[in-house]
């Protein structure tokens, strides 16, 4: 029987879910949910993140943990991800943002288990400060695309 996950991957996942979400709480700032779909590999994936307020200008710190499963492959992704937010005119809390940042991927098949750095940058819009769509770009060794959904639970 194949083990979908591995120890390592577990105690990886679990440290960096911890790491997210340790941050102070101020106001508009908090953790959030994700799902998806990905392209190269072809899998659906899930996952947290927690936003901050805003760091200089428009610009906000969100670090995400997804994994991915699917196409006979399991992939945990830590994103150190930056974005920055265009609000819309006339429509309270919701924004045009767009960002990047580094990635490391850990990708697991039945016969081998691999580590590798990658970079993202991503476009989305939000809506009412919480809900958003979002579609991600992978270069080096992340997925090729993303496109999901999530939500941020403000305090």
């Amino acid at each position: 029987m194949r083990r979908l996950f591995r120890t390592e991957t577990v105690v990886v996942v679990l440290s960096l879910m911890m790491w997210i979400v340790s941050s102070e709480p101020a106001h508009a700032q908090g953790p959030g949910v994700r799902a998806g779909v990905s392209v190269d590999p072809d899998q659906f994936y899930f996952g947290g993140h927690y936003e901050t307020g805003e760091l200089i200008d428009r610009l906000h710190f969100r670090p995400n943990l997804e994994v991915g499963v699917g196409d006979d492959v399991t992939t945990v992704a830590a994103n150190i991800e930056v974005i920055y937010k265009i609000p819309v005119k006339n429509r309270r809390g919701t924004s045009f943002y767009f960002g990047g940042g580094p990635a490391i991927n850990w990708y697991d098949t039945d016969n081998d288990f691999d580590a590798e750095a990658g970079f993202n940058l991503l476009g989305g819009i939000e809506f009412n400060e919480r809900f958003f769509f979002e579609v991600k770009g992978g270069l080096a060794d992340s997925p090729d695309l993303k496109i999901g959904i999530g939500y941020t639970f403000r305090r």
